[in-house]
């Protein structure tokens, strides 16, 4: 079996970024942002926040619920795809990320329709019931996946018949196949596909991929 190397993957993502991605100075600003504030460099490729775009637009969806903002990056590409009557409600739990979400989000002048909320997801998703949120047509989950499975029933409270719900960092560079693992992300991960393996709401599947994040994947689920 031949195998290809992470600089590969790399290239061809630069290569398709620079076909299929416009050059986008917000996006790009945004980046730049994150990375002088010291943050992680864990927030969606190019070709990832363009495909959340693209689902958003394909369900016509007018509201959106992303769990993990980091400098709201991903969340830019999704709000973008919202009608202006639209709203995202993104949940972050560290202030200094969602500080920067705000600046970032501000430039882009999407403020209109997102609202950044701080502090532990668990207990931001517990207060929404209480303000009667209504469901939402895409949920994107990127936050700490030791709590995936939590979040995967927070969303399903949260979803309508065709709500799509986005899970990242599923695959983990191959480690969620090992039971043994002792890495709480890895079994936080395979918690989550128990989890949606006996859960009859939803229709899913998952998709492995390389490229700039190295080798990891995505669950994608259709509510029924």
């Amino acid at each position: 079996m031949s195998t290809v190397s992470g600089e590969l993957w790399i290239a061809v993502d630069d290569y398709l970024v620079e076909k299929l991605i416009e050059p986008d100075p917000i996006l790009e600003a945004a980046l730049e942002a994150s990375e002088a504030a010291g943050l992680p460099a864990i927030q969606v490729t190019p070709l990832q926040g363009k495909m959340l775009h693209l689902f958003a637009r394909m369900i016509g969806a007018r509201r959106i619920l992303e769990i993990g903002t980091l400098g709201g990056y991903s969340t830019i590409w999704m709000a973008r795809a919202l009608p202006p009557e639209g709203r995202l409600i993104t949940l972050e739990f560290l202030p200094k990320h969602a500080a920067i979400a705000r600046e970032n989000l501000t430039r882009a002048g999407l403020m209109d329709r997102v609202e950044v909320r701080e502090g532990p997801a668990l207990h931001t998703l517990a207060k929404l019931p209480e303000e009667g949120t209504a469901p939402f047509d895409l949920i994107f989950i990127d936050a700490d996946k030791e709590n995936n499975a939590a979040y995967l029933d927070w969303a399903l409270r949260f979803s309508h018949s065709g709500t799509i719900i986005v899970t990242d960092n599923v695959v983990r560079q191959g480690k969620v196949i090992d039971p043994n693992s002792t890495e709480p992300m890895v079994q936080g991960t395979r918690r989550f596909f128990d989890a949606v393996s006996v859960e009859p709401r939803v229709s899913a599947t998952a998709i492995q991929t390389v490229g700039g994040k190295t080798y990891d994947g995505f669950a994608l689920l259709r509510v029924i």
